[in-house]
């Protein structure tokens, strides 16, 4: 356990931290989610425009430094290249 006030600051700090970023994360996921959502179920144009959307929250994560940039960009180009092989 924290002893310095200083310690006991920053295990406050961190946990406050701990739950935005567990929160960022599962936002990210949830509109992930949406998108391998229309893409299952083969609407083309559902799945555009929740990928339009998912686009920018993985941008800003990993701007903010929640999750890497390659990351990122990994998540956007397989959920890209899975809308794009939709007839």
């Amino acid at each position: 356990m924290a002893n310095s006030l200083q310690a006991r600051k920053r295990a406050r700090q961190a946990e406050k931290r701990r739950l935005h970023n567990a929160s960022q994360r599962s936002m990210m996921r949830t509109y992930m989610k949406k998108v391998i959502k229309a893409i299952a179920s083969g609407d083309k144009e559902q799945a555009t425009v929740a990928y339009g959307v998912a686009v920018p929250v993985l941008d800003r994560l990993a701007r903010k430094g929640l999750i890497h940039p390659n990351k990122a960009a990994r998540h956007k180009s397989r959920l890209s290249a899975r809308i794009r092989s939709m007839s």
